[in-house]
């Protein structure tokens, strides 16, 4: 054998295992990669299947409103009472059982719970979701109900900032408004002062929907992602929560809304509730807790107001989830003290 021969059968048993060791991860990784692929596919086509099993044997609850832009969906209680208005935080996946415990407790009380688009049963695609639009599309909803005014308007967190502008907008119409751990949209004297932005198409935001369609949604509700706390659900309220959980999750709707978070709060900077308007405000301890300016930042949007109220409860920011039954008491208190009656 020669020198080079034996050189080259030398170098080609030096390499060849240097080879097999970076070949060994790169196949570890193709192996991976494919069984994640085969693992979201099945997944994929378990959810799509499995929602449309839930959709045809799960009835749906509440009636449809059709108004200019679309069918929007609401429940309404038979009672008798002063007609109150329930607004959801963003993202509610269904509204019309989010509020179940309240709108119980609320029992001789008109009340009404708006599924806003993107909400509960209602289109899930719609115009910009910009505060002056949202507000439109409710009163349109409610004129279309026949709800007479004077009603009391309660709001859920970036309800907040709906309560505050249909107020100003509609001052005749509301009686009183009740927040629940409501957002307070920033003065300009703490902000930059930046003019609202102009108003822009609402894009197609389908890649928001795909951790839905995929099933990773359904997945994390099945480990208690989202679960509503206290015992005040029933489990077949919980159940359907879950589902429309998955099936609403990331809609255009409810995506363009929160894109327009900050675009909204600028349009509301230093907008205040008409001065002779009964204001309560219900505040969640551990939302207190989190954000020491809560309390304050709440007192400072009602300083005008002539007859408010902020009552601090303990739990987290879905108060109602919990606390329903003080809320309710609470609730008919100050609207009794307030003087509101039904609208005539």
């Amino acid at each position: 054998m020669s020198l080079r021969t034996v050189g080259h059968t030398l170098s080609a048993s030096h390499h060849r295992p240097g080879r097999h060791r970076r070949g060994r991860p790169l196949r570890l990784a193709g192996v991976v990669a494919l069984s994640l692929s085969g693992l979201l596919l099945a997944s994929t086509s378990t959810n799509l299947m499995v929602e449309q099993v839930e959709k045809t044997n799960t009835a749906a609850y509440g009636q449809k409103v059709h108004i200019t832009e679309g069918t929007i969906n609401v429940t309404r209680t038979g009672g008798t009472g002063p007609a109150i208005v329930l607004l959801s935080g963003l993202g509610t996946p269904a509204p019309g059982l989010d509020f179940a415990p309240l709108i119980r407790e609320l029992e001789g009380y008109q009340v009404i719970a708006v599924e806003g688009f993107g909400y509960g049963y209602s289109d899930m695609t719609a115009r910009p979701r910009t505060i002056e639009n949202i507000s439109e599309e409710l009163h349109e909803v409610l004129s279309t109900l026949g709800v007479r005014a004077p009603y009391t308007l309660i709001g859920h967190s970036i309800a907040g900032f709906s309560t505050l502008y249909y107020a100003s907008k509609y001052p005749r119409e509301v009686s009183a408004v009740i927040g629940i751990d409501p957002t307070v949209p920033a003065s300009k004297a703490t902000t930059s002062g930046t003019p609202a932005p102009a108003e822009t198409a609402a894009a197609d935001y389908s890649w928001a929907h795909i951790p839905s369609t995929m099933g990773l949604v359904r997945w994390a509700t099945a480990l208690g992602y989202g679960e509503p706390g206290g015992d005040s659900f029933t489990p077949a309220e919980r159940e359907h929560m879950r589902q429309m959980t998955s099936w609403n999750f990331g809609n255009q709707a409810v995506t363009d809304e929160t894109l327009r978070v900050g675009e909204n709060a600028t349009k509301l900077q230093d907008v205040r509730y008409p001065d002779n308007l009964p204001v309560l405000d219900f505040l969640s301890r551990d939302t207190m807790q989190e954000q020491p300016d809560w309390y304050a930042a709440h007192e400072r949007q009602l300083a005008n107001v002539t007859h408010h109220e902020l009552v601090v409860l303990e739990g987290d920011h879905y108060l109602h989830w919990t606390q329903s039954k003080a809320m309710a008491k609470t609730i008919t208190e100050f609207l009794g003290r307030s003087g509101v009656k039904q609208g005539v």
